[in-house]
């Protein structure tokens, strides 16, 4: 019983630290500001602070969820967007959309 009760309070806690808490506007979060390279990197880096970095570390390190330092060697902007919007074992579906989504697979599919 206490096996059962532990691995729902840990689904239970991924979850919630997966949603962000950022709601359904949390792709909006930026104020939809594309103004070029750097402010897209920039913006990346804030939705993924925002978003993912509660499972995949503040400096992409990993925790719950994978490392993701060099996951730009592993996977394309294509498959890193069809991660985001699909999810992943413990990952959830569409923590991120939008022009957002794009923003975050690009910004990752450059660290190699």
């Amino acid at each position: 019983m206490k096996w059962k009760l532990a691995a729902m309070f840990l689904g239970v806690s991924l979850a919630l630290a997966a949603c962000g808490g950022g709601g359904d506007n949390a792709g909006d979060q930026n104020g939809g500001n594309n103004n070029g390279g750097g402010d897209t990197v920039a913006a990346a880096e804030q939705i993924y602070q925002q978003n993912c970095a509660s499972c995949h570390g503040q400096d992409l390190s990993g925790g719950v969820g994978p490392n993701l330092q060099k996951v730009g060697s592993k996977y394309s902007k294509e498959q890193i967007k069809e991660i985001i919007a699909n999810g992943r074992g413990a990952m959830p579906a569409g923590i991120i959309k939008g022009e957002d989504a794009d923003k975050v697979a690009e910004w990752l599919a450059a660290k190699k």
